[in-house]
């Protein structure tokens, strides 16, 4: 499961574009018990979700106005100059070129297949993660796979491991050094009618069901109700109520032990 002690490749952070961020924090307070921290005056309003002083995500306003509300998962790189020439010279697109924040760099990218991300070159990041209400999973939805499995593997190393679905082959995702269950994070799933490629972040809970009700008690939309998944656990998709699309996990006793 996806855990704090960042190297290449690594999930390191996630924000979410918000048109209205009073919503956005009201939301996800009462969905997983956040706080939202305001970053500073000069910030744009950018500020951190927090649980019990640590931070497990964060969010600002949208600045493009054809810009739609998403969650976005930033990647540890080690040369973000190279890295972005890397994803152009393969057919990806930049959204924001790299920009120094602080002691950190980072770039908005999307892969060729159209799904958004993010890098960021520091030795910071969430400062909590698979555990209740915190990020445990990341997962990437696209038309073909494999080429997307060749793309990152390109900018990152990656390692994928093919597991049984139902109703499809599913890739699941390690970085490139240290024991590849050990550095499982995410997952590649084919992309299915209807849906947009994108990464989709996973929040742990200790009750899908509970927390799907919360989603649709304030405000946002269950796309797919609470399911259980053999070996995996119980999950759920959702919207907050600007659209943004994320997902919840209750892991099953044996791969939240893990």
């Amino acid at each position: 499961m996806l855990g704090t002690d960042f190297r290449t490749g690594s999930p390191v952070w996630l924000d979410l574009g918000s048109p209205d961020l009073d919503r956005t924090a009201a939301f996800y307070g009462a969905v997983f018990g956040w706080q939202f921290t305001s970053a500073g005056p000069d910030t744009g309003g950018y500020g951190f979700f927090q649980q019990d002083g640590a931070t497990v995500a964060a969010a600002g306003r949208l600045t493009e106005e054809s810009a739609d509300p998403a969650w976005v998962t930033y990647f540890r790189t080690d040369g973000i100059r190279a890295t972005v020439d890397a994803v152009t010279s393969a057919g990806g697109a930049v959204r924001v070129e790299p920009i120094t924040m602080g002691e950190a760099s980072m770039a908005q990218l999307t892969d060729p297949q159209g799904a958004e991300f993010a890098v960021i070159q520091s030795g910071t990041g969430l400062q909590r993660a698979s555990q209740d209400n915190t990020l445990v999973w990341v997962e990437l939805h696209v038309p073909d796979p494999e080429a997307a499995l060749a793309f990152y593997h390109r900018l990152f190393g990656w390692r994928a491991a093919q597991m049984s679905a139902p109703g499809m082959t599913y890739r699941v995702l390690s970085i490139a050094d240290g024991d590849q269950q050990e550095g499982a994070f995410g997952g590649v799933a084919p992309l299915q009618e209807g849906q947009e490629a994108r990464w989709v972040p996973y929040f742990a809970v200790p009750d899908a069901d509970a927390a799907a009700e919360a989603v649709r008690d304030n405000g946002g939309t269950v796309l797919m109700p609470p399911s259980d998944i053999p070996d995996v656990g119980r999950v759920a998709w959702l919207t907050d109520p600007a659209g943004a699309v994320f997902a919840v996990l209750k892991p099953n006793p044996r791969q939240a032990a893990r």
